[in-house]
């Protein structure tokens, strides 16, 4: 390292090759983490947007479970319309401080849930189900590329155009998935 570098990292010689997307490129660790970070985040994000949808739509399954847990069942309007955008603003691009609080309240959702089902005395797989959501959430927001990690530095440089239409078709994917996978029925005891 040279006297006046003031970066303590060593430098990667990849990173300025011409064919590098943006300046860089990954090396195999960071390939992995960011196919766990989209892998937890796309888990998370479709969990939100079909709990979202399943309480708006009051299916048999989310009102079974809210009537057990002894919630009224308005509840599941207020957490349904707030899971949705959630969802949705964990796979958009920018809207970093927004997606700071997406992550807070899909990890209190998941929280809660725990804790309620452990309280009313269910069985382990029950309360445990939403901790590993929460171990999802945690993972997803533990490995954000920086360009999704809210800093006190500069702007991020803009989202390409590409990354706003796959996001888009993403979001409608996880919509339409989570209407052809709505359970029938009260959940299995």
């Amino acid at each position: 390292m040279l006297a006046h570098d003031s970066n303590p990292l060593p430098r990667d010689p990849a990173a300025s090759s011409p064919a590098a997307p943006r300046g860089h490129r990954l090396g195999a660790a960071a390939w992995a983490a960011r196919a766990l970070y989209w892998t937890s985040t796309l888990i998370v994000a479709y969990e939100m947007i079909a709990g979202g949808l399943w309480d708006l739509l009051r299916i048999e399954y989310v009102r079974v479970v809210m009537e057990h847990l002894g919630y009224p069942l308005y509840v599941l309007l207020i957490i349904g319309v707030w899971k949705i955008p959630c969802g949705a603003v964990l796979l958009l691009p920018r809207f970093l401080r927004v997606k700071e609080w997406a992550y807070t309240g899909s990890l209190l959702n998941y929280a809660g849930a725990a804790a309620s089902h452990f309280l009313v005395g269910d069985r382990a797989g029950k309360w445990v189900a939403p901790l590993v959501f929460a171990a999802f959430t945690v993972t997803s927001w533990s490995l954000r590329p920086p360009e999704r990690r809210l800093a006190t530095g500069a702007a991020p440089p803009p989202p390409r155009r590409a990354s706003w239409v796959v996001t888009i078709g993403l979001f409608a994917a996880l919509v339409v998935l989570s209407l052809v996978t709505l359970p029938a029925g009260p959940p299995p005891p």
